[in-house]
């Protein structure tokens, strides 16, 4: 079975940092992308980036310049380093893993998915 697990969420105040981590697990595939998605309350889910397997990340414009998303390939954990965070940023987020784009926007479904965890930015 395929396991994702997310970690690292938190509160900061604006322009504070935090870097959520994704343990994954059973993946057989080596065609797939693994994603960062957040949903805040009200709003659509939102895939913000992801990172194929031969490491190359991509990211939506809101979040291009401040989040990097990264990869431990010999630890299964995909990391996503999010820097100058803003009230906007505010929402759950999760990391998932589906095998055929697309991989950015709103409203994308992914296969699977980890359980989410919160982002808050305040001040």
């Amino acid at each position: 079975d395929v396991q994702l697990q997310a970690s690292g969420g938190g509160m900061v105040q604006p322009g504070g940092s935090l870097r959520l981590s994704c343990t994954h697990s059973g993946l057989t595939s080596d065609d797939y992308a693994i994603g960062w998605l957040r949903q805040a309350p009200g709003t659509e889910r939102e895939a913000v980036s992801c990172i194929s397997v031969d490491g190359r990340g991509y990211y939506v414009d809101s979040v291009k310049g401040r989040f990097t998303i990264s990869s431990d390939n010999a630890k299964n954990t995909v990391y996503l380093q999010m820097n100058n965070l803003q009230p906007r940023d505010t929402a759950v987020y999760y990391c998932a893993v589906k095998e055929v784009g697309p991989f950015l926007g709103r409203g994308i479904s992914y296969d699977y998915w980890s359980q989410g965890t919160q982002v808050t930015v305040s001040s």
